[in-house]
């Protein structure tokens, strides 16, 4: 488990939790928790993953192409 860690400089308790948000989201921890709010079954599990892999491979080729245009 990664520990995430948020230094709070001249009180300003505002920017510390923009910056927590940040580091949050990035590590992936709220569609963590969205993901496990309800029960998947594993065939829709393995359908989203499959549905995932798809489209990261469609944005890949879509990168690929346009650096070959340029």
């Amino acid at each position: 488990m990664i520990t995430v860690q948020v230094h709070v400089v001249d009180n300003n308790v505002e920017k510390a939790i923009k910056v927590l948000k940040r580091k949050l989201t990035k590590e992936g921890v709220f569609r963590q928790l969205k993901e496990k709010r309800w029960h998947e079954k594993p065939s829709d599990m393995r359908r989203r993953k499959e549905r995932q892999a798809r489209r990261r491979l469609r944005r890949q080729m879509a990168r690929a192409r346009a650096r070959t245009t340029r």
